[in-house]
């Protein structure tokens, strides 16, 4: 008897990720018009490791990675209950990130193509964030992404694996990056976005006004330094005029300056929004993911937004906002998929935009356009 489709096809592919501090190895398997699974995810982060410098160390960081990678792929490996045998590909985070965290993922992953003849498949980071909500919801393209962590902040519509329009980003700093700052700037520990969340919640965010930056604009650009220098100057203030900061003081801080990013966030989105929708999507969808999604009070914010705008909202779970193997191998399964492999030379980028035709919004230099 003649057949009318064809067998479906299912792919199991390891990733890794060790773009900047968290070294991770996830095992994602995918049935065709099913959602994956994700049989293993792995991370090991470098917290501690960085904890008294106030921030990320990337000589440290590389030498983590290196240290890290194998015991991680076993590790994912063994928790999947899969052989390399069993792998349709490894992909691995080629850029943008630290270079010599980029660099030992990429080695290690090639060292496992090279010994068990798996193919290799290289992942932008910002892919693995963006085809997160595929990963966890199935989500039909194209949807508007918000991609929100301590290095990038972006507006795309993600029209497919390898199809992406950015509408706008930040021209300074990325929200993590701030509340990085903002967190050492208070004392607080690291990473700042945890902290000054759990400090914002007992705050005020109506006692100190903090600037709105580009509202004043048109477009969906974005800029997050000056909420930084604000809170220093008002910390300052604080300090000259009584001596330090109260609990109270800090917890205000941290509220009113949560509250503004959260402010310039959602109006951004809308203005994104109006873009995507003149396209007029069958499903219109926004999607937010990267480490700043994890916060509650923009998620919040965002999803208020959605309602009023009779738009689907979705954001993956904690695990899946910070950084992880899972994410990258679902990008890899895509491409693979697709046809798209990397051979033995596949070169480690510290810097890699997902729209290549958008103008570099960070300045570019010989290794190219930052983002």
């Amino acid at each position: 008897m003649q057949r009318s489709e064809k067998m479906a096809r299912t792919l199991t592919v390891l990733g890794l990720e060790s773009s900047c501090d968290d070294t991770a190895a996830a095992v994602v398997r995918q049935t065709d018009n099913t959602l994956p699974d994700i049989l293993s995810s792995i991370v090991y982060g470098q917290t501690e490791l960085h904890s008294a410098y106030g921030g990320v160390v990337p000589e440290l960081a590389a030498r983590a990675h290196a240290e890290k990678l194998d015991h991680c792929v076993r590790e994912a490996l063994r928790e999947a209950n899969v052989e390399l045998s069993d792998l349709d590909a490894v992909a691995v985070t080629a850029g943008p990130g630290l270079i010599g965290g980029v660099m030992s993922g990429v080695m290690c992953a090639k060292g496992i193509s090279a010994a068990s003849g798996v193919p290799l498949v290289g992942v932008n980071h910002l892919a693995g964030h963006a085809l997160t909500p595929r990963l966890t919801d199935g989500t039909p393209f194209p949807y508007l992404m918000l991609l929100v962590s301590g290095g990038h902040c972006q507006f795309l519509i993600v029209r497919g694996h390898g199809a992406y329009t950015r509408l706008g980003g930040t021209i300074d700093d990325a929200p993590g990056e701030a509340f990085d700052k903002t967190a050492r700037v208070l004392g607080l520990p690291q990473p700042g976005g945890p902290s000054v969340e759990a400090e914002a919640k007992t705050g005020d965010s109506e006692r100190f006004r903090f600037p709105r930056p580009l509202l004043d604009r048109p477009g969906c650009d974005l800029s997050f330094s000056g909420l930084k220098t604000a809170l220093l100057r008002l910390r300052d203030q604080l300090v000259n005029e009584q001596g330090g900061l109260t609990r109270a003081d800090r917890a205000d801080l941290c509220a009113g300056f949560q509250q503004a990013v959260a402010d310039v966030l959602s109006e951004k989105t809308h203005r994104a929004l109006q873009i995507y929708l003149a396209g007029e999507p069958d499903t219109p969808t926004v999607a937010v993911a990267g480490g700043v999604a994890a916060n509650t009070k923009i998620r919040s914010a965002l999803e208020s937004l959605c309602d009023e705008m009779s738009v689907t909202f979705t954001a993956p779970p904690l695990s899946l906002c910070t950084d992880n193997a899972a994410m990258i191998a679902y990008a890899g399964l895509e491409r693979f998929k697709a046809g798209e492999y990397d051979g033995l030379d596949l070169t480690p980028r510290p810097r890699w935009p997902l729209d290549q035709s958008a103008p570099a919004m960070l300045g570019s230099g010989k290794k190219g356009a930052k983002a």
